[in-house]
């Protein structure tokens, strides 16, 4: 376990997937008794940065432990029978980008029969379809551009998918 300085914020430590379980547990056996949160990073297209932050109280310290998930089978061991706060983290973790944790985890935040995994960078943000920009002027435009009449052809806020891509398709496929 190696560890690093990214120039800013607490330091970190990079380890193999295999290696993520054991890491944590030796953290903690080092002093880092105070679990704050995990979460991850779709690092699109290679794969998802699981970040864990813990913290010690003396010697006072908090550091960041990292591993990188394949993103076609984003897997690693759960860590809540170390910390047991970490089981609602993996829990939001997995809805939120699918990665598992080996463990039976309950639904968490998202509605039931919700298909997909919204903070996965392909996924299709339907909303900014249904409900206009709210801003005066579209992302994108000038202060010149605003001047235009109402009629004017309208940009496309970021993230917006052609009305073919999202919603449900044709032939019984849904987005």
């Amino acid at each position: 376990m190696s560890l690093e300085d990214n120039g800013f914020g607490p330091r970190h430590r990079v380890v193999e997937a295999a290696e993520w379980h054991d890491a944590v547990a030796q953290l903690k056996r080092d002093g880092y008794t105070y679990f704050d949160w995990l979460s991850a990073v779709d690092e699109h297209p290679e794969g998802f940065r699981l970040v864990l932050h813990v913290a010690r109280v003396r010697p006072l310290d908090h550091l960041l432990l990292v591993t990188y998930l394949d993103r076609d089978a984003p897997a690693v061991a759960s860590i809540a029978d170390v910390y047991g706060g970490a089981a609602w983290h993996e829990r939001e973790t997995h809805e939120m980008f699918g990665i598992d944790f080996g463990v039976a985890l309950e639904p968490l935040l998202l509605p039931d029969g919700f298909e997909g995994h919204p903070l996965r960078k392909e996924f299709v943000l339907a909303s900014r379809v249904a409900k206009p920009w709210p801003g005066a002027k579209e992302p994108g435009e000038s202060d010149a551009e605003s001047t235009h009449s109402p009629s004017r052809r309208r940009i496309k806020p970021p993230g917006v998918p052609e009305p073919e891509e999202w919603g449900p398709q044709a032939g019984g496929r849904d987005a």
